[in-house]
């Protein structure tokens, strides 16, 4: 995967646009479909990370967690002991880093060759997700990319 600097998602959309571009466009995927006989739309699965670690269900919260990740790719996980004020304070942090004009965004830019940063991925088809990341790892501290820490808001 590489990162294209340039582009933004939330730049690109500011203006008004006609047609997608190329290289955002995935042919061989199904658009999404909307259910026209009253079903209803799949629902996220929940992992109950306190069943997960401590309880009975462990059996069936795994199993949960595997087919989660295995065929959706993403889950909501509850029950996981981070307090909803720390939670509330870094969606705020992310939704305020997203609001930063482009050129202070670009400081965090994903660099060739590694995933963390900010900025717009290409997938191994040549084409690009339709939006914009940041992306970073924290812990173990060894691993977080010393260009990114340096430089991000403090309160991130």
């Amino acid at each position: 995967m590489a990162a294209i600097p340039v582009l933004s998602v939330q730049e690109l959309v500011k203006q008004p646009i006609i047609t997608i571009p190329q290289h955002y466009v995935r042919l061989d995927q199904q658009p999404p479909t909307v259910p026209h006989d009253g079903r209803p739309f799949p629902t996220i699965p929940i992992i109950d990370m306190n069943q997960l670690v401590y309880g009975k269900d462990f059996d069936l919260q795994l199993h949960k967690l595997h087919s989660a990740c295995k065929d959706g790719g993403f889950f909501q996980l509850v029950n996981h002991g981070v307090d909803s004020t720390v939670m509330e304070k870094v969606k705020q942090e992310v939704e305020g880093f997203y609001k930063l004009p482009l050129e202070e965004k670009m400081k965090y830019k994903i660099r060739d060759g590694e995933v963390e940063g900010y900025g717009t991925i290409e997938r191994e088809d040549g084409k690009f997700d339709w939006a914009d990341r940041l992306y970073m790892i924290t812990n173990p501290i060894l691993l977080r990319k010393p260009h990114l820490f340096p430089e991000l808001p403090s309160s991130l």
